[in-house]
């Protein structure tokens, strides 16, 4: 049996997403084996974080610092806006480095069974900086969900009287995909939306 410090150690990591309890017993064999190299610099790593974290106060991003490093680089496009559910959304569309202008985390999607309603998002904050101006186009990358969808949807009716560009991230078979693996809605969205072929 391991101490109760270890024992508390190994459930606050098995509550980490992907991790479960058998998961989160090797990470703190493996952090005990190798303290030195794993587990001091992931305490002082989580210890830096856990005193400096914060929220962009312009855009939702979690960073180190507010405004957070996207919003404070001067060599984004402040015209192009991209609206996202979540910050890992952000993350994943930052990872990809194709998109150069700033972002916008609504902080979750509407949704009529979890009770989530419009002013529970920052729909309103969105709004407020369309209205500042100086901006032209406003990329919606909710997801490919129903409550995804019907978020965009409502976005796009409150900034309906804004001189913006508002376009949608487009959806339907990713690359390398096999039909014969994919769901029936996204075989569906991928006919609604064909192109001619160039």
């Amino acid at each position: 049996m391991a101490s109760p410090e270890i024992e508390a150690l190994t459930q606050a990591l098995a509550r980490l997403p992907g991790l479960g309890p058998r998961s989160a017993r090797r990470a703190v064999l493996h952090l005990l084996k190798k303290r030195e190299t794993a587990l001091n610099p992931l305490l002082r790593a989580l210890e830096a974080v856990s005193e400096r974290l914060s929220i962009c106060a312009t855009c939702g991003n979690v960073d180190t610092s507010d405004p957070c490093a996207i919003c404070a680089d001067p060599r984004r496009d402040q015209r192009s806006l991209c609206v996202v559910e979540e910050v890992a959304d952000l993350w994943a569309l930052e990872r990809s480095r194709l998109f150069p202008g700033r972002f916008h985390v609504l902080g979750g999607r509407l949704s009529a069974l979890d009770g989530v309603r419009p002013e529970d998002l920052s729909v309103d904050r969105l709004v407020a900086r369309i209205a500042a101006g100086g901006i032209d186009e406003v990329v919606l990358a909710t997801n490919a969900t129903l409550e995804g969808q019907t978020t965009a949807h409502y976005i796009a009716e409150r900034l309906e009287g804004f001189p913006i560009r508002l376009t949608r991230l487009a959806h339907g078979l990713p690359v390398g995909g096999e039909l014969d693996y994919l769901d029936e809605g996204t075989l569906a969205q991928a006919l609604r939306a064909r192109r001619p072929i160039d």
